[in-house]
């Protein structure tokens, strides 16, 4: 059976309902502390997922710590050997701070998760919001090979999940977005609240160069039973919440769902 490996930083929150939807997809999977190197050298995975939460109390800034871990050298030779490696949220800081996305220079930082730009509000924001899979990241990427471009309506909780990069690098991100903020119907977001953070180019989650290594944002594993589905969300996946009685839920798949199916299908899981 295929295996994955969730990171746990001090301060992670998210490891054991990451654990579980891996499982639910039909992969394998084991929680290693971050001071498991040893172990986690001697058991290398399929596949690694660094989860949400505050490591290291988001200190300094999120990220920058547990970017700096020796267990991050690991996934970083994963990252080179072509795994696929998942960073959900603060994971996703964690990724960028250790310059494995985007990856154009091994080992620095060229880009940045800055603190959410919102009408009114600052720091802390969370809620509901639609993903739209960029079609040459369906292509590349191991996280979105099941997705069909639809739109994807998935939680996100972050007071720093702003994409930023320098003036000169900009252009260059285009061809590592993997997943952008977007409308209901899938169209662009023109800006707050589809756009929860002012993130460059709308981007809510972004690719290394040769697409194993994902950095979302938003929070898929909190999405991956349509129960998790508020019953008053817009759109397809609201109705089809709305339509279903608590008895006939079940365990019936959610939006969120096609990230891991994505890795599931990836790894040839029947």
């Amino acid at each position: 059976m295929s295996h994955a490996a969730v990171i746990r930083f001090p301060g992670s929150n998210c490891e054991l309902e990451t654990a579980r939807v891996l499982r639910d997809s039909g992969i394998s999977a084991r929680i290693y502390n971050w001071n498991e190197m040893e172990l986690l050298s001697d058991n290398r995975a399929d596949a690694y997922v660094l989860p949400g939460g505050f490591s290291f109390q988001d200190r300094i800034r999120a990220g920058v710590i547990a970017a700096r871990e020796s267990i991050m050298d690991l996934i970083s030779e994963e990252a080179v050997n072509g795994k696929p490696i998942l960073g959900i949220c603060n994971g996703a800081q964690v990724l960028l701070e250790s310059g494995l996305v985007p990856g154009w220079k091994p080992g620095s930082i060229q880009g940045a998760l800055a603190g959410n730009l919102a009408p009114g509000r600052s720091g802390y924001l969370s809620g509901w919001i639609y993903l739209r899979p960029a079609p040459e990241a369906i292509e590349r990427c191991p996280w979105l090979c099941a997705a069909d471009g639809e739109p994807i309506p998935v939680p996100f909780a972050h007071a720093e999940g702003r994409f930023a990069f320098r003036k000169e690098d900009m252009e260059r991100v285009r061809s590592h977005i993997g997943l952008t903020y977007c409308a209901v119907d899938g169209s662009d977001p023109d800006g707050y609240p589809a756009n929860p953070n002012g993130s460059a180019f709308d981007v809510a989650a972004l690719m290394n160069v040769d697409g194993n290594v994902l950095a979302m944002m938003p929070h898929p594993e909190r999405s991956f039973h349509l129960w998790q589905v508020p019953p008053d969300l817009r759109g397809p996946w609201g109705d089809m919440r709305r339509n279903s009685s608590l008895k006939g839920l079940g365990d019936q798949p959610g939006p969120g769902a096609v990230i891991f199916k994505s890795l599931a299908k990836y790894l040839g899981v029947e």
